[in-house]
């Protein structure tokens, strides 16, 4: 079959549909965990065919503060939320975050190693004018397999196992995502980290050009590969304008 990968199906799931739910200058474009009555409200599972064992992902307080736990052991899901965002004024990404610990096995280089206890993937529209032919006949298999899209380009920021902080690199299935290493190791587990992104900078550093709209965010804790456990904590995450120069 010409879709094998783990990295292909990710893509597949990511965005089954491309409707889009928020626009940048109205509403909050991502629901916030602090304010959700269940896992449902904006967000959606992100789970794939070919792993059964799914991470585990629940509301609750934090120091009073309603957050989503993620809990993974040799399994693999996320959660999603669709959008259609044009990314000017370059975009910023906040969050916050906590890992109860990294991977002994991880290894953000090998395909046996591609797992994370914490991650966020930015998935871009895909622009067929700049796909070669293999690439577009991939995309129209994809269409009649799983009556699903595949997005574009994508960029995961992880909680790295090893992968020095601030380093960049191509996923091990696939160079159409790029890893960003935001945090790495186990020096600050157990803290709660603030994280802010410029996804435009992010972007043209990954990709060497400017990014199409942005079509889906999602959070990921993953081990199916591994085989270890952790348990990570998310806090909200918000797409801002950058403020004006």
């Amino acid at each position: 079959m010409l879709i094998t990968n783990r990295a292909v199906i990710l893509l597949v799931a990511t965005l089954a549909s491309l409707a889009p739910k928020h626009l940048l200058a109205q509403e909050p474009l991502l629901p916030a965990f602090s304010k959700m009555t269940s896992l449902t409200d904006g967000w959606e599972p992100l789970e794939f065919p070919d792993i059964e064992t799914h991470s585990r992902y629940e509301l609750m307080l934090e120091n009073g503060i309603q957050v989503v736990q993620a809990n993974t052991s040799g399994g693999a899901s996320g959660l999603i939320t669709r959008l259609d965002v044009r990314p000017e004024n370059s975009p910023i990404l906040s969050w916050r975050w906590k890992v109860s610990n990294v991977f002994e096995k991880g290894n953000a280089r090998t395909k046996p190693g591609d797992d994370y206890p914490a991650r966020i993937y930015i998935a871009f529209e895909f622009e067929p004018d700049k796909a070669g032919f293999f690439e577009r006949a991939k995309r129209k298999t994809v269409a009649l397999l799983f009556g699903a899209e595949l997005p574009g380009n994508a960029l995961n920021y992880i909680w790295a196992n090893t992968l020095p902080e601030g380093e960049f690199i191509p996923n091990p299935y696939t160079d159409k995502t790029m890893m960003i290493a935001v945090n790495s190791g186990n020096g600050k587990a157990g803290e709660w980290v603030s994280i802010e992104r410029d996804i435009v900078a992010d972007y043209r550093q990954a990709f060497g050009e400017s990014p199409p709209p942005i079509r889906g965010i999602a959070i990921m804790s993953d081990s199916d590969n591994t085989g270890e456990e952790a348990t990570a904590w998310y806090g909200d995450i918000t797409l801002t304008r950058a403020s004006p120069n």
